[in-house]
């Protein structure tokens, strides 16, 4: 667990939600600010915005996840959740990408989606994509 930002859920907690994603043995969670993130996003994947969680997997779902902090908090008020649960999710979705899920097509979404959902009731929070099915 690495820590440039704060504001993010205990270690223990962020640890807590990577473990019921059963991660590989070699994992770092590293929480960071907005430059950091903008950073990452720009020299790996070539992209200029900030993202919210990013992963680097190495193989045998090992690797990292970097979670942005300014972004997920933000992402959580404007979207009614808790920290905590907003967390959980990008937790789940960056350990779901070293584990080699991907979202670039509809039917591998949904299969990252469902795999989100039953990872996060496990860990007693709600489905994070039901507001969207919610909204016209």
């Amino acid at each position: 667990m690495q820590r440039a930002a704060t504001g993010a859920p205990a270690s223990a907690t962020l640890r807590r939600f990577a473990l019921a994603a059963k991660p590989g043995r070699a994992l770092t969670i590293r929480v960071v600010g907005a430059a950091e993130a903008r950073r990452l996003n720009r020299k790996y994947r070539a992209k200029n915005y900030l993202p919210n969680v990013l992963a680097f997997p190495y193989g045998g779902g090992n690797g990292d996840v970097v979670l942005c902090h300014p972004v997920i908090a933000r992402e959580a008020r404007a979207q009614g959740k808790t920290l905590r649960a907003h967390y959980a999710h990008l937790v789940v979705h960056g350990i779901l990408h070293l584990r080699g899920h991907d979202h670039a097509r509809s039917a591998d979404a949904a299969r990252m989606e469902k795999a989100e959902i039953r990872i996060l009731r496990r860990l007693g929070h709600g489905d994070p994509y039901a507001a969207r099915a919610t909204v016209k």
